[in-house]
């Protein structure tokens, strides 16, 4: 229980900081460390992840960090996008779900790398592509547990115009959204194939992480973000390598 401690820490300090990647610690950890089934993981992954994204979103609202109307733009396709991706998540076998998850790791270290665009490149677009980018993100949650941040930290920046930190506390609620849809779809998929979510994981780990985030938030205002996300992006390249190393030869 003490990898699942320290593994949940780290979730809560990447959202607190980054306003993502918490799944993309989840997942791995989950299936790796605690030998959990894809699927399971992925399920649990969503609850984990956006009880520790709602709890995270508190203190930014608090300060007044969260764009409400694009939260609601982005969220509500997103949450429609999550049910089809669960849906569709029925048919596809748990090792090809992690394969996703794997290269949708590769894009995140690629975002990660190129950070966002600067203050003087940012506007807001056509309110019709923030809905497209809203659902296409949810339809990743729904597929691969993903909370999908570090794809709506940069579609709130480049297509909503918010500057970072603003992009960062909205990205949070987002996240809770979708990850509470996807989370109650992904119990009747998990029922089908006669699985269950492991709740005694989920509350070590939404708890823990919960702390974390909040954490994570106090230290995100003080680092600089560009050096984070770089090491992040690093990280994320190397977990990448584990997957494939372990993953491929079940396919």
């Amino acid at each position: 229980m003490m990898i699942a401690v320290l593994g949940a820490l780290a979730v809560g300090l990447s959202l607190g900081i980054l306003g993502s990647g918490g799944s993309i610690l989840t997942v791995p950890v989950l299936v790796f460390l605690l030998d959990q089934p894809e699927k399971v993981a992925i399920a649990g992954s969503l609850a984990i992840v956006g009880t520790i994204a709602a709890t995270g979103a508190i203190p930014n609202a608090l300060r007044h960090q969260v764009d409400w109307l694009s939260a609601l733009w982005f969220g509500l396709p997103g949450m429609a996008g999550t049910l089809l991706g669960a849906w569709f998540a029925h048919f596809i076998p748990g090792a090809v779900q992690l394969l996703m998850f794997a290269a949708v790791m590769l894009v995140t270290a690629w975002r990660m790398c190129c950070g966002p665009p600067s203050s003087d490149e940012r506007k807001a677009l056509p309110k019709a592509r923030v809905i497209a980018a809203g659902a296409g993100v949810g339809l990743l949650s729904g597929l691969v547990g993903i909370g999908g941040g570090f794809l709506i930290v940069p579609a709130l920046v480049l297509l909503a115009g918010l500057p970072m930190r603003l992009a960062i506390g909205t990205s949070l609620v987002v996240i809770a959204m979708n990850s509470a849809v996807g989370f109650a779809k992904y119990l009747s998929v998990l029922e089908a194939a006669s699985l269950a979510v492991d709740w005694d994981v989920i509350g070590t780990f939404a708890l823990v992480g919960a702390a974390g985030s909040l954490l994570g938030n106090r230290i995100g205002a003080r680092l600089p973000q560009q050096s984070l996300r770089k090491g992040f992006a690093v990280f994320l390249v190397l977990m990448v390598v584990v997957i494939l190393y372990e993953t491929l030869p079940r396919v």
